[in-house]
């Protein structure tokens, strides 16, 4: 594998094991080049690479393959596999795709369920999925006919019922999650919702396998996951509860979708035994089982090294200083539809919406402009993620080459711009202990929420509160510690008015519309920052006019701009994804990889145990 050169990149290992001071001063060092580019090569290999690593290389994540194929053996008949669940906290356990949260669980329930509709590597639908469609020509109503051969673990059909009793779940009053939001495009939903309507207007049974669903407008977003398409088992939830259903049995012990496997058994938190669904659409799994357990991320790569572990999202912090030895794997790699960034949390979250104080601290602009310029986010990138992961500019992903806009400035470390504001605002020391007061000369004391996870997590949430110090703004740990994953999410959903800045993750999904994350309705909205021109910009964005491309792509480069101006948050690390596949596995593609038709039916192995490095 081919690595990058930059001149001015720290060694790793060094930065983290220096002392605060010295990780600082490295970071102040980085230079500020955006990204990690070059041409493509053979795309690594078992090892991932066959240069050594010299503390002045970064990687690329183009030199990675996105499939795991033949290994030139031949695949046995049945066997085991088991996958790591790469995480510092139980996963939670919800696991029903209308309900869960966190991206653990999702990982739990995309080995047993799947999503209805297929994408090609545009992320835009298509006909290879368990459910076509067809759309009349204005382009609003779609008519879904579901795969005869569908059927839930149980052998119950799959049916056009159960697709509009999950529509029913969503918008029904005491649904406890935060989904409905995805099925709000469908006419009749938000009245219903309301409590307006005794049924959804917009979904029209037409038999046992067609449904036809009619939405408020046309929209790009339609064809690119604008479609809620995960069904739910009428004849299993339907005299439970919907305020019972996220904790009952059927969702945290006996799951059931109709994935190419089946849940046999769940340990709360910590495994989950997956059996072959012999009845799967596509056709019977090649694989007998399915192992999922939790391991720690400090313990991956010795996991995956004694060949105890056959798949693992891996972490990219820990790519360069294991990948020479761990010769029994294969890297594959993707651009991850996600980003990390800094938020301020600015309200409340009140009856299903946003409330922005403008009391809270944060809810000051210059302050937030500030924060924003004080930090060096490429430095970061460099120092602990050997350019596997890179400074952000926008709060879109290069994941949507389409509209993602590389040449918006966005903000990269300019401590006297940073200090600047902070004079100009009214923003000064004046007691002399070296942190500046707020305009109305009273004490300013930020609280941080950041997760804990990976040797990395502390020494990136303290330089980021000493690059704040160094601009004179007192930031310290929510709690005097980092957030356990679980712990992190629940208070941001509540809206915990002790938190005033956090660093967060948001997957950005297929479709490139991200009002799941910023509209003034979203309760993924951790901000709670609202703002008129953003909701009219993010409608326009999936409106009708936007189904013209360039206009879309104006419609994106003018908001990304806005949030730019504006900062409820700011991106600082865009990401790429690392999937460690054992040599003995073929026909693998990270669940994350869009449009490779490589499906868990054709998933094998090529030897009875998985091959070690030892």
């Amino acid at each position: 594998m081919k690595k990058f050169n930059r001149a001015s990149k720290i060694k790793k290992s060094t930065v983290v094991l220096a002392s605060t001071t010295a990780l600082l001063l490295g970071l102040a060092a980085c230079s500020g080049d955006s990204g990690s580019e070059g041409g493509s090569t053979d795309g690594g290999g078992s090892t991932g690479g066959d240069s050594e690593e010299t503390g002045d290389d970064l990687f690329s994540i183009d030199d990675f393959d996105v499939i795991k194929g033949e290994n030139g053996e031949e695949m046995i008949e049945g066997g085991s596999l088991n996958v790591a669940l790469v995480t510092d906290t139980p996963f939670e356990g919800t696991l029903n795709p209308n309900f869960y949260q966190g991206t653990f669980d999702k990982q739990v329930i995309d080995w047993f369920n799947e999503n209805l509709l297929a994408v090609d590597e545009n992320f835009t639908y298509t006909q290879e999925g368990a459910a076509t469609f067809e759309i009349n020509d204005d382009g609003d109503v779609f008519t879904f006919t579901i795969n005869e051969n569908l059927n839930w673990h149980d052998g119950e059909p799959v049916t056009a019922e159960d697709w509009v009793f999950a529509f029913e779940v969503l918008g029904h009053p005491d649904y406890p999650a935060t989904r409905f939001s995805e099925a709000s495009n469908v006419q009749g939903f938000n009245e219903f919702r309301a409590g307006d309507a005794d049924d959804i207007s917009g979904l029209n049974i037409i038999d046992e396998k067609t449904l036809e669903i009619t939405f408020t407008e046309a929209s790009p977003s339609l064809l690119a996951s604008g479609v809620w398409d995960y069904p739910m088992p009428k004849h299993i939830f339907e005299d439970i509860e919907v305020a019972d259903m996220e904790s009952s049995p059927e969702v945290r012990e006996n799951p059931i979708g109709y994935g190419a496997f089946k849940v046999e058994s769940v340990t709360p938190g910590e495994a989950v035994v997956y059996s072959k669904n012999e009845d799967y659409w596509r056709g019977e799994p090649n694989l007998d089982e399915v192992i999922l357990s939790v391991v720690n991320p400090q313990t991956i790569s010795q996991s995956l090294q004694n060949g105890e572990v056959d798949i693992a999202v891996y972490p990219a912090d820990q790519y360069a200083d294991n990948y020479e030895r761990l010769t029994n794997v294969e890297f594959l790699g993707i651009t991850d539809l996600a980003y990390t960034y800094i938020g301020f949390q600015m309200g409340t979250w009140e009856d299903n919406q946003n409330v922005f104080d403008e009391d809270k601290a944060v809810s000051d602009i210059n302050l937030r402009k500030a924060m924003a310029y004080a930090v060096d986010n490429q430095g970061v990138a460099e120092n602990f993620y050997d350019g596997l992961r890179w400074g952000a500019n926008t709060l879109l992903a290069p994941s949507h080459p389409d509209y993602y806009d590389e040449s918006i400035e966005g903000y990269t470390q300019d401590i006297d711009e940073a200090n600047r504001i902070l004079d100009e605002a009214g923003y000064e020391d004046v007691d002399g202990d070296g942190f500046r007061e707020d305009p109305n000369g009273e004490e300013l004391v930020l609280n941080f929420a950041s997760m804990s996870g990976g040797d990395t997590a502390e020494p990136i949430a303290t330089y980021y509160m000493q690059a704040w110090e160094d601009v004179g703004i007192n930031v310290q740990l929510l709690d005097g510690r980092l957030q356990e994953f679980n712990t992190f999410y629940d208070r941001l959903e509540a809206a915990d008015q002790e938190i005033d800045v956090y660093q967060g993750a948001w997957g950005v999904g297929s479709d490139v519309d991200p009002t799941g994350l910023w509209g003034s309705s979203a309760a993924y909205n951790y901000t709670r920052w609202t703002d008129e021109r953003n909701d009219e910009l993010l409608a326009q964005g999936v409106s009708e006019e936007a189904l013209d491309i360039e206009r879309r792509q104006e419609i994106y480069k003018e908001w990304q701009e806005y949030m730019v101006e504006q900062v409820p948050a700011f991106p600082t690390l865009y990401r790429s994804e690392l999937t460690a596949v054992n040599n003995r596995v073929v026909n693998f593609a990270p669940f994350r990889a869009s449009g490779t038709e490589v499906y868990l039916n054709e998933l094998g192995v090529t030897a009875d145990s998985a091959e070690t490095a030892n």
